[in-house]
Formats: C-alpha cells, structure tokens, sequence
C-alpha cells in the first residue's frame, strides 16, 4: 500500500511570495531525499494557490518528513502567510499518483482545513474554485 498526501495552500498576499517559494525549495530539496518518499508533484493554480501530493512508503514516513527540517521551519509561517489550507491524506494499491482532477475530488470529499490565522470566507468549507490542472510538474526522489 501507498500513502498519499495531498496539500493545497493559498497564500494570502503577494508580499508573501517571495518567503514562501524559499521554503517551498527548501522542502522539495528536503523531500526528494526522505526516507520513504516515493514520486510526487507540484501544481501551481491561480489566485496564489500551490498543491503538493505526495506518495510514501508509511504514514510514519510522511510525517518524520512533516516534522523535520525545511518543512518543519514552514508549517509556522503557513499560519500567517496563507488564508487557505487544507491537507487529506488517505492509502491506495497502485504507486502511480491519481489526476489532479480526482485530487481535487478527494480533497473536497475527504479534505480537512488546516489552521490559519487569517482565514478566507471559503476556508473552513473548502469551497474554492476548481483548480487549473495544466502546469503540473514532477518531484522525483534525487
């Protein structure tokens, strides 16, 4: 069985960006390197919204990668910088990621909010705008 782990962030201000993207690079570096890591991808939206879905080996892996370096120093500033976020997690047989379109899916059935301390009028619902799926780019384990 594989573990996913699918994110979606939107950061709440362009003044904003330039801090997030640091850490986003620093946490991709991170990942392609973790224990258990497998395949995952990245998908810009619009309106300042970023996706990450990610295939491990456990849980147990994700989450030693959650609570460890890069991400780790992130997940604070996630809280201010972002008026949207949410996280679902869930297993599956096959080792290949599933669309964007049936991510999509699974966040809005099985997703949940994560904190933020200035939330948007949609945060809590998840009601957000379908994402644009086309820009899609791999993270390989390195």
């Amino acid at each position: 069985m594989v573990f996913v782990s699918l994110t979606r962030l939107r950061v709440r201000s362009v003044w904003f960006m330039p801090e997030f993207f640091l850490y986003a690079i620093r946490s991709q570096s991170q990942v392609r390197k973790a224990a258990g890591f497998q395949s995952g991808a990245l998908l810009p939206d619009r309106d300042r919204t970023f996706w990450t879905m990610t295939a491990w080996e456990s849980e147990a892996s994700m989450r030693a990668y959650m609570i460890s370096g890069a991400h780790k120093a992130a997940m604070p500033k996630l809280l201010h910088w972002c008026d949207e976020a949410s996280v679902a997690h869930w297993t599956q047989g096959e080792t290949a990621l599933p669309s964007w379109e049936q991510a999509d899916e699974r966040m809005r059935k099985d997703g949940r909010a994560s904190k933020v301390l200035h939330p948007s009028a949609a945060h809590a619902s998840l009601s957000y705008k379908v994402p644009r799926t086309s820009g899609s780019a791999p993270i390989r384990p390195g």
